[in-house]
């Protein structure tokens, strides 16, 4: 693996860390104290902060990665890419984060399935 590829996947699970957080971490920190009282518009201002963030992650891992640039992955590779790091980034997050979360069988099949993408996006 060329490091172009390495960086690119180390920004893109970057990028769907932060914008994990903008998207479901607003769901937990209105139950905590500091933030309960908040309304909808605040909860929209900080995820857009954060989501700035994750787009500061974004743009360069999908510009390094992009064979069209320079990169080692196509388009259609680098969106299967970033998909199974945010569905990873997302399971670890809701099991941490909300501490209720359980796998299930049928998460696995779906993480079998997804690897099965990455196979086929990348065959030849």
């Amino acid at each position: 693996m060329t490091s172009k590829a390495i960086y690119t996947i180390l920004l893109l699970l970057c990028s769907n860390t932060f914008m994990t957080f903008a998207w479901y971490g607003h769901l937990k920190m209105a139950q905590l104290p500091k933030f309960s009282n908040l309304g909808l518009f605040a909860f929209i201002l900080i995820s857009w902060g954060i989501a700035l963030v994750e787009y500061c992650f974004q743009v360069p891992a999908n510009r390094i990665g992009f064979d069209g640039n320079g990169g080692p992955f196509t388009l259609m590779q680098l969106k299967v890419i970033q998909e199974v790091i945010t569905l990873t980034v997302f399971t670890i997050f809701s099991i941490l984060v909300f501490g209720n979360m359980q796998l299930q069988w049928n998460h696995f099949v779906a993480f079998i399935l997804l690897i099965g993408a990455v196979y086929f996006i990348f065959y030849k």
